[in-house]
């Protein structure tokens, strides 16, 4: 099974309005200034515990190299990267149409966490899972799982 994570105001929060998790140890702590929501590293952990592919799937530009060094700090593998230059490269390519910021269904993935309702909006239009995390609630994490676990049962 596969899930992935939005980045900005999913994962990657503002300290001043969330608790988060220690910042990495000096240089990183210089390097690497986004901050993850408290509970970030336990749920990876739970994911790469139970065999679930994590996956970050922003329409941000930061590079893959700079995502995976992040989540690296915090002992965090990652599967995949999808940033909004592989997306533009690999979903939208020179289609006319115009499809969404994101396509969790392109990659197969069984559920994606972002914080934009208009993101869940368009998994209901083409036939992808969204779960919206919204303002700070210690209890996200559980949340999450409680929903992976869902799913897991109506796909067995």
């Amino acid at each position: 099974m596969r899930v992935s994570f939005d980045l900005d105001d999913t994962l990657f929060v503002d300290p001043e309005k969330f608790k988060t998790e220690k910042a990495p140890r000096f240089p990183f702590n210089k390097i690497y200034r986004e901050r993850l929501r408290l509970g970030t590293v336990g749920m990876f952990k739970y994911l790469e515990e139970h065999d679930i592919d994590a996956w970050i799937y922003t329409t941000s530009f930061r590079s893959e190299r700079y995502i995976r060094g992040l989540f690296g700090c915090y002992g965090i593998k990652l599967c995949e990267v999808v940033n909004g230059e592989r997306h533009a490269r690999e979903v939208q390519r020179d289609s006319r149409e115009s499809l969404p910021s994101k396509y969790p269904g392109k990659y197969r993935i069984a559920l994606h966490i972002d914080d934009d309702i208009s993101v869940k909006q368009n998994g209901e239009t083409y036939g992808f899972r969204v779960h919206i995390i919204g303002a700070e609630n210690e209890r996200w994490a559980e949340k999450i799982i409680g929903e992976i676990e869902r799913i897991k049962e109506t796909i067995k």
